[in-house]
């Protein structure tokens, strides 16, 4: 019995491991918990422990294992909520300055280089070299651009 208790101790170690790298959303997690509870509980019980160090052994590790599942599902949670902050997905949002007229592909500068833009809505046709704009969409390298309001330049 002491060696089904150990080899399931490792099998729920490798589960909340297995949930620090892999999108389960705490399945792996809470398998890994349960299964390492079991085999802390089971691998006591064999070698002789009583009842008092069994649940003992079992609270404390249950205790732990779910510390370390949470820390790591609100790790991932935090990551999977944040937008991508590089390559051109990274442009949306950002303001810019028009520097050739978009009459219907002008060019924008955005965040220190010249791109490729056409306005997004057909009331934008009048923007001029100079003014400001907000970049809404990236098509391959070319960015749909709007007029930036005013409270977008405070940004």
């Amino acid at each position: 019995m002491v060696i089904l208790g150990i080899v399931l101790v490792l099998a729920g170690a490798g589960l909340l491991v297995a949930e620090a790298h892999l999108p389960t959303y705490g399945l792996l997690g809470l398998a890994g918990v349960v299964t390492l509870v079991a085999g802390g509980a089971i691998a006591v019980d064999g070698s002789g422990g009583g009842l008092v160090l069994v649940l003992t052994v079992a609270l404390l590790l249950a205790l732990i294992a779910g510390v370390a599942l949470a820390t790591a599902v609100r790790g991932v949670a935090r990551v999977s909520r944040t937008r991508a902050r590089t390559g051109t997905e990274a442009l949306v949002g950002h303001v810019g300055v028009v520097r050739n007229v978009l009459e219907p592909v002008g060019q924008v500068f955005v965040d220190g280089a010249l791109w490729r833009a056409r306005p997004c809505f057909e009331e934008s046709d009048d923007l001029r070299e100079g003014d400001p704009v907000v970049v809404e969409r990236v098509q391959g390298l070319t960015l749909s651009v709007r007029r930036a309001e005013e409270w977008e330049l405070e940004l």
